[in-house]
């Protein structure tokens, strides 16, 4: 009877969403994640970005996807082009070069 059991539900989904699309943004512009501290050995290596991203993109492809299942709402989180690039799963040139529609904003800045 002790332990409660956390409530999975829209909110959660989408919160996690949320956490991945930060997750890849900053993997795309070569900030820290989590993952850097999983394996800094790694950061000598000029591939290590390039798994970064891969990894940071398959994390957000997979809570998009269980969003999608659970039909919980969640392209809401992205611009419209944005949600093309999930829906094609690809993690293209394209999708590096324009996922952010404007690399000079300020929310681009921010992040």
């Amino acid at each position: 009877m002790g332990e409660q059991q956390p409530v999975v539900n829209a909110e959660y989904f989408v919160t996690k969403l949320s956490e991945a699309k930060v997750t890849f943004e900053r993997a795309l512009d070569c900030k820290h994640t989590e993952f850097d501290d999983l394996y800094p050995y790694m950061l000598e290596h000029p591939q290590f970005f390039w798994y970064k991203r891969y990894v940071a993109w398959s994390q957000l492809l997979t809570i998009a996807g269980m969003c999608e299942d659970l039909s919980f709402p969640w392209r809401e989180e992205f611009s419209p082009q944005q949600v093309a690039y999930i829906e094609e799963r690809v993690m293209s040139a394209k999708v590096l070069d324009f996922w952010f529609e404007k690399n000079d904003s300020k929310e681009h800045a921010q992040r």
